[in-house]
């Protein structure tokens, strides 16, 4: 049974971190590539929250951010749930980071800098009103560590982006006391623009 069957509400973030972290062992990785994140509510405003012995409750959000080592390498995704049926405010921010998401992809082609193709997705953000709840980069470089060069950010990333790349594309509004939403993909930059590697539903799932 997968964790979509199985449901977020009533078990704690810790369960479901260490569930994820079994299935992917199971499913042959040697370790996962970094501390899993599953942040339900207020606590997913924190972008770096780590999982807690407090139960998942109905009605809001829960960020699971977890990544697997597979062969000597890593991986990274990102996925925000909604538990029970979100509120509208929860549907309007899902919303405006996956349309981030969705032009930070677009921008990413060789040639352009960290710094171009992070103003792309943060200009979506920041025309929605929510500039201040987006604190992070866009993105990052993966390999045989999880963050490696080149970085996409608006912050010292002018570095020109190459054919064959990997990195990830992770926008994200994080309203404190109230809620967080990150999605992340993981990408390789070819010749002709980003390949999404990370294959999930970006859809907003609701779940029990």
């Amino acid at each position: 049974m997968g964790l979509r069957e199985r449901g977020f509400a009533g078990r704690s973030e810790r369960d479901v971190a260490v569930e994820l972290e079994h299935e992917m062992r199971l499913r042959g990785a040697s370790a996962p590539s970094f501390r899993s994140i599953v942040a339900a509510g207020a606590h997913a405003a924190l972008p770096h929250a780590q999982p807690r012995d407090v139960a998942i409750e109905r009605g809001t959000l829960v960020l699971v951010d977890i990544g697997a080592t597979l062969d000597g390498y890593c991986s990274d995704c990102t996925r925000t749930f909604a538990v029970g049926e979100p509120s509208a405010q929860a549907r309007e921010v899902y919303d405006i980071v996956l349309a981030a998401q969705l032009r930070g992809l677009e921008a990413l082609v060789p040639g352009r800098s960290g710094i171009e193709v992070d103003a792309q997705a943060r200009a979506v953000i920041a025309q929605a009103g929510y500039a201040e709840q987006y604190g992070h980069g866009l993105g990052h470089g993966v390999g045989i560590d999880i963050h490696e060069r080149p970085r996409l950010s608006h912050h010292n990333a002018d570095e020109v982006l190459q054919a064959g790349t990997v990195v990830t594309v992770e926008p994200g509004v994080y309203l404190p006391g109230v809620l967080g939403v990150r999605i992340e993909d993981l990408t390789v930059l070819t010749e002709s623009g980003a390949r999404r590697l990370s294959s999930f539903s970006k859809e907003l799932l609701v779940v029990d």
